[in-house]
């Protein structure tokens, strides 16, 4: 075909232009960068595929794109130096530009690096909720009373007062004993025995817990604990339960593109979160011990998965860094606790601190004081990688002149499979602590060793190992070693098998033990013992544990051997109110008879309460007054308010965002409930009045019609007049009305017709919401 010349004109904005070409030598159709050579453009900004939902302002010039900096920065791209405001796309080095004019999108790739970090997961295990704790008071007490043959009969009588509040808990504590029956050979200490009194508060804001009265020092594992009348301020992780305070493993990796991640722990699935481009750390670890192994799978929305199988090592031993535990405790010794009310000896300091000074490694240190000692030690424990860890410890004493060292080395390692754990505590020439300055009667052993293992062989059952060895302060030495085997059988049955040495002694004491549960009626559990001296001993005994919510519970026993035949039998029955038991134990020649009552009266909202015994903290929960209001607890039913409104909770773990709901199914029908759930934490050793508003209201349904005894027309407005409420008139002229007076009048507005007044009187309260009409608007 012949060719021909053609005149094409192509007009730009701005101007014209006109060339000329061979029809069979056209150009290509301009690309949609060069379309345009200088331009200002609105484009919706893609980073790695994801969608800012950002529209930024482009300026294309010759044919290059450049964005303003700012707008770069604003989505969290960090560019690798500082430049100009503005940026040429083309000229960054690993940033990938491309303009998309038909979805008029500009969409960039740069590396995961420059995108902002993400971290996924959070280190607590739930919501904090600041603890409460209202005015009241808690009377703890246990009567055990015991008759003994040819040893006498006797009654004790444990008991525990608590007075808190907002300003914390005072507690007291002791033991009264009285004589009923004494033998010739007998000497009872009768009367009253005070035990601890203390005053303690603790500020849940700050992890700080201060006592004053009588304390237990803190101490270290390598330190030893004294009784103190005193004053103490000590860190308490225990106030925030919803922290983790020991280290735990972290994984990090990149996102090229929008991604979705999994965690498995140990070949379990652990979590799934969705990533966005860029770097990200993964924090949301199951709360575990141990060595273990993590698989980190990414996918992407091609489906296109990228495993990573990372080994860990987690111990609770370790502090987490930058965080710091310690207690520090003054006052003076306590002298013949358990047989002297007040009595007291020299004045003492002890002070305790660990610190995480990394993720591996949790420094410590211990100091000791009194007139006649000074102690000080550091200590610490490594995290050997995945490895285990390691601990050691060495303190230095002058006590009377007299001077001594304390070391102390250990090891654990621990994994699904097995454990093991070795530790070793070494005195050398005279070395003394707290413990045996006010005592003629303590001493501290030399050294002491133990070593323990434990492995699961799986469906061959668990077996255990120990090895101990102690050199008293008199030089004497005692080594025993301890084997067990325990596995689970048919029915959920299980065999125990047991065998104790004195190293250095031929015999060994062996024991055997079944045990067969029945489900709810109890479970049987017959053994066979061999001693050191070659006696043996059979077992069986049937028991039934109480239920939680109360019944009853028995225990029956029957053991024969080289001696007299041996019997017991006792029985709970486990009330809302109280807890009473009984039984009888011992042989033909000689029996014991015991009973025992225990449980708590609580005083609050001037109202006094009974339940079992309370050693935690509790909810007492009010209805406004209203009675058989259903109350659960963490979803399970605890029970019906009383005559007052009111119903004990006494499960409530201190410290924990417990949930607490009522149920309103049992209420009248003119009784509003806004909020039938709440959340709620109770400081340790205290209560709280947890109050749901439910009130009566005057309500009534009023059926309104007119002057021709027909029902007013759907939709129509009606005003009361009394206390400015609004309502519309529903179907066959019914309205419902609330907060209502002895005397109403409304105004009502009907669409299409004449306003009209209509009055009326309200009945007296019933259960039910009445039903009034029909009243005439006129």
């Amino acid at each position: 075909m012949k060719s021909t010349l053609a005149w094409i004109a192509i007009t730009l904005w701005g101007g014209w232009a006109s060339t000329t070409v061979l029809a069979g030598e056209l150009p290509p159709p301009p690309a949609s960068m060069e379309a345009v050579a200088d331009a200002q453009l609105y484009l919706e900004l893609v980073v790695n595929q994801m969608n800012t939902q950002r529209v930024v302002p482009v300026v294309q010039r010759q044919g290059q794109l450049f964005v303003s900096a700012s707008e770069l920065q604003a989505v969290g791209i960090r560019l690798p130096a500082s430049g100009p405001s503005e940026v040429g796309l083309d000229s960054v080095p690993g940033l990938h530009s491309e303009y998309d004019s038909q979805a008029q999108r500009l969409l960039l790739q740069v590396p995961p690096d420059w995108l902002p970090e993400q971290r996924i997961g959070a280190r607590s295990t739930y919501p904090r909720t600041e603890a409460m704790s209202s005015f009241g008071a808690l009377f703890n007490y246990d009567l055990y009373l015991n008759d003994t043959d040819d040893a006498g009969t006797y009654l004790a009588a444990w008991n525990e007062v608590r007075l808190f509040d907002s300003w914390g808990t005072l507690s007291n504590t002791g033991q009264y004993r009285r004589s009923i029956r004494d033998m010739p050979d007998t000497q009872l200490n009768n009367g009253y025995r005070r035990y601890d009194t203390t005053w303690r508060y603790s500020d849940d804001n700050r992890l700080l817990t201060y006592e004053a009265g009588d304390v237990i020092s803190g101490a270290l594992p390598w330190t030893s604990a004294v009784r103190l009348g005193g004053v103490q301020l000590s860190r308490d992780f225990g106030v925030r339960p919803d922290l983790v305070t020991y280290p735990l493993p972290q994984f990090s990796g990149e996102a090229a593109v929008p991604s979705s991640v999994d965690l498995f722990i140990n070949g379990y699935k652990s979590s799934s979160d969705n990533l966005q481009p860029g770097p990200y750390t993964l924090t949301n670890i199951p709360f575990i011990n141990g060595a273990g192994e993590a698989v980190v799978v990414t996918t992407d929305a091609l489906g296109r998965q990228v495993s990573t199988s990372v080994p860990f090592y987690v111990t609770s031993t370790l502090l987490q860094q930058g965080l710091s535990d310690f207690s520090v405790s003054a006052g003076s010794l306590r002298r013949d606790y358990g047989t002297k009310d007040f009595s007291y000896g020299p004045g003492v300091t002890a002070g305790s601190l660990r610190y995480g000074l990394t993720n591996s490694l949790t420094l410590e240190s211990h100091v000791e004081a009194s007139d006649a000692l000074t102690l000080g030690g550091v200590g610490g424990n490594l995290k050997l990688g995945n490895f285990g860890v390691l601990n050691s410890a060495v303190s230095q004493s002058q006590f009377d002149g007299r001077s001594g060292r304390q070391l102390s080395l250990g090891y654990q390692y621990s994994t699904q499979r097995y454990s093991l754990s070795y530790q070793r505590l070494q005195r050398y020439e005279d070395y003394a602590d707290l413990s045996v300055v006010d005592s003629q009667y303590i001493s501290l052993s030399q050294r002491s060793e133990q070593v323990t293992l434990s492995l699961n062989m799986e469906r061959f059952g668990s077996l255990g190992a120990g090895y101990f060895d102690v050199t008293a302060a008199d030089a004497s030495r005692t080594r025993l070693l301890n084997l067990s085997w325990s596995k689970p059988l048919w029915f959920n049955s299980s065999l125990y098998l047991s065998a104790n040495r004195e190293v250095g002694d031929s015999n060994w004491a062996v024991q055997a033990q079944l045990v067969v549960p029945f489900d709810a009626r109890g479970s049987l559990s017959l053994s066979a013992e061999r001693s050191q001296s070659g006696g043996s001993l059979q077992r069986v005994n049937y028991s039934r544990s109480v239920p939680t919510q109360g019944g009853v519970g028995f225990n029956l026993g029957y053991a024969r051997g080289d001696g007299p035949d041996y019997r017991q039998a006792d029985m709970t029955w486990r009330l809302q109110s109280v807890q009473l038991q009984a039984g009888v134990y011992g042989t033909s020649e000689q029996q014991t008879r015991w009973a025992d009552a225990s449980g708590s009266w609580v005083w609050m909202d001037k109202h006094v309460f009974m339940a079992n015994r309370i050693d935690d903290a509790f909810v007492v929960v009010s209805t406004q007054g209203f009675p058989g209001v259903g109350v659960r607890y963490e979803n399970q039913w605890v029970g019906d308010t009383d005559k007052n409104g009111h119903l004990l909770v006494p499960w409530s773990s201190a410290y924990y965002r417990g949930k607490y709901e009522i149920d309103p199914l049992n209420l009248p029908g003119n009784v509003l409930t806004p909020n039938v759930e709440q959340r709620v934490a109770v400081r340790r050793g205290s209560g709280y009045l947890l109050e749901f508003a439910v009130k009566r209201v005057s309500a009534a349904s009023v059926r309104l019609v007119n002057a021709e005894q027909r029902e007013l027309p759907l939709g129509s407005a009606v005003l009361n007049e009394q206390n400015g409420a609004r309502a519309v008139v529903g179907w066959d002229g019914l309205v419902y009305l609330e907060d209502l007076t002895a005397q109403n009048t409304l105004q009502v507005i009907v669409p299409d017709g004449a306003p009209c007044r209509a009055s009326f009187a309200l009945p007296p309260q019933g259960d039910q919401v009445p039903l009034i009409g029909p009243v005439v608007c006129q």
